[in-house]
């Protein structure tokens, strides 16, 4: 009877260890369906002072969590959200269920019917990521355009021409071979002004005189005729230095021009003559001249925020903070009396009042918007 029981036992050792060892299939069909967050709003017009009806499409969620965009929150299915001022705002749903978190966002562009528009002006820049120069009606709900394909140049700053209704900009595609463009309005007859920059920064128009102005990365402000001709390289140079922003006012007859290497900010004479540091330790790649108000708009990366101050370097004031990013264009429209600027890293264009209040996204979903202006539509 040992022997046989002997004989027995490995066998059904070997049957435990064979079913110890078999794999179990994990049930996936038993998983909960995953959540699905999306929402949609039965309002045609997007107006202040009139409730906004959602319509919360989300699948498979059990709670809701709405972000507004102004502060304002809501855990209802389907809110009704009231605006109390215009602007554009990012509405954020958050749906929560047993097969996870769902997220979905969407841009409001909420009009007060009663203000006055900007119909009749608006903003080209160039989006440096897009390799595109566009234009887009300050009107409130309006879509920008393209205006020409930039795709093997590099865009960085841009200026206008309102006499001759000329468009330059700054290209350095090739770093030792950057160049000055011109071209008509709508994109045409496009040309090559002036060669053989090291990276261009920023460029300014002097129409009294007949000149454009460039700043590079050999800590140089040069000039030429609006032409090309004549070219002065090295018209204005800091020793050991790098040019970012670039500004002129006809008003005083008075460059501005940044030098980051050393982190200053300089005025000069439009002939060259009267170099001085205005405000020292600032540090940035956009500037703009309110010749109406007589101050001065500058990015100082170091705070990090944007600044403005006298003309004469005085008076300091912040007037957004502008952390994690570099702004490149500004400019004011005055019929509203709003400054508007580029945030290249957070691919949005912002405006506020002439003070710093009442900031706002202008416009978003952008690919490292750069150079701005503001005209009269023709």
């Amino acid at each position: 009877m040992m022997t046989v029981m002997h004989k027995l036992l490995p066998a059904f050792l070997l049957v435990l260890i064979i079913a110890g060892c078999k794999k179990e299939k994990y049930d996936f069909d038993s998983l909960p369906d995953t959540v699905k967050s999306f929402y949609t709003f039965k309002n045609t017009k997007l107006l202040i002072d009139e409730p906004i009806q959602f319509n919360n499409e989300s699948e498979n969620a059990e709670t809701y969590t709405w972000d507004f965009g102004d502060g304002t929150k809501s855990n209802e299915k389907n809110p009704n959200k009231t605006y109390k001022n215009p602007g554009t705002y990012t509405v954020l749903l958050k749906a929560v269920g047993n097969g996870g978190t769902g997220n979905y966002s969407k841009d409001l562009v909420v009009i007060d019917p009663n203000a006055v528009t900007n119909a009749d002006k608006e903003m080209y820049f160039i989006e440096y990521g897009a390799k595109f120069i566009k234009k887009i009606s300050l009107d409130p709900g309006s879509v920008a355009e393209n205006v020409v394909s930039i795709a093997d140049k590099r865009g960085v700053s841009i200026a206008y021409d309102v006499k001759n209704k000329k468009i330059y900009y700054t290209d350095f595609e090739d770093s030792d071979d950057g160049k000055i463009w011109r071209m008509n309005l709508d994109g045409s007859n496009m040309e090559a002004l002036v060669s053989g920059i090291t990276d261009p920064y920023a460029v300014a128009i002097n129409l009294k005189g007949g000149k454009i102005y460039w700043a590079d990365d050999d800590g140089n402000v040069s000039r030429a005729n609006l032409d090309g001709s004549n070219v002065e390289k090295e018209f204005i140079h800091i020793a050991d230095g790098q040019m970012r922003a670039l500004a002129y006012n006809s008003k005083t007859d008075v460059l501005y021009f940044y030098e980051v290497n050393n982190e200053d900010l300089y005025s000069a004479k439009s002939d060259g003559s009267g170099v001085g540091k205005i405000i020292e330790g600032a540090y940035g790649y956009g500037m703009f001249v309110d010749e109406i108000n007589d101050k001065i708009y500058y990015e100082d990366r170091n705070k990090p925020a944007i600044m403005r101050a006298n003309l004469d370097g005085s008076g300091i004031v912040k007037i957004a903070d502008a952390p994690g990013t570099r702004v490149h264009g500004m400019a004011i429209d005055y019929s509203s009396n709003k400054f508007y600027w580029a945030d290249r890293d957070k691919s949005v264009i912002r405006r506020a009042n002439l003070d710093g209040t009442g900031a706002e996204t202008f416009l978003s979903g952008l690919s490292s918007p750069r150079g701005i202006f503001i005209k009269n539509k023709e």
